[in-house]
């Protein structure tokens, strides 16, 4: 549905909700305090609706901005994207709009590397869903195991990979702005 057609259905949609409650549209005027003549343009369609006409319309009809827009029914919010293979790791995007905060699922295969810790902008969040995944970060050189997690600055120079004992599959969450993950966990004994 185009902005055009979201936008013509509304003055209908203002003229049913008043008539429905019962409401003239001097009453509404004197509500809301947007003259009858704005109000009768505004539900025949030869005027645009704006914001500073529908939220006062909006309270008092005691509904949401949504209701009185008819903001169409949000489509299939699975995401579906094909593996890309780069340097030998398969990542499955799990975001689907460019920039800003990504995740992606990786596979890792079993391969022992030499590790080339490289720095650009941005906050890295790791978690481990199988196998081993080693991360050298600075002067840090750690495994992590299924379970376990790791944030970093990318500034920091880091690189991460199998530890060649076996696959590993992880979830990474990338913000290349340098947005700090924010991770809520219960407490332990909680």
């Amino acid at each position: 549905m185009t902005t055009d057609e979201v936008l013509a259905g509304v003055g209908p949609r203002l003229r049913q909700m008043r008539k429905e409650r019962e409401v003239t549209l001097a009453a509404l005027s004197e509500i809301t305090g947007i003259s009858v003549s704005t109000l009768s343009r505004l539900e025949s369609g030869l005027r645009k609706p704006s914001l500073e006409l529908l939220l006062p319309i909006a309270r008092a009809h005691q509904v949401a901005l949504d209701e009185l827009v008819g903001v169409p029914p949000t489509g299939d919010p699975r995401v579906r994207s094909k593996p890309i293979v780069m340097g030998g790791r398969t990542h499955w995007p799990l975001t689907r709009q460019p920039g800003g905060l990504q995740a992606y699922k990786v596979l890792e295969p079993k391969r022992r590397q030499e590790p080339d810790p490289r720095t650009h902008e941005g906050y890295e969040w790791l978690y481990v869903l199988s196998g081993k995944l080693r991360i050298v970060l600075g002067e840090h050189d750690v495994v992590l195991t299924a379970g376990e997690a790791a944030e970093f600055d990318t500034r920091v120079p880091h690189w991460f990979g199998s530890t060649g004992e076996g696959p590993v599959e992880f979830l990474s969450l990338f913000g290349p702005q340098g947005e700090r993950m924010h991770v809520r966990a219960r407490p332990k004994g909680a």
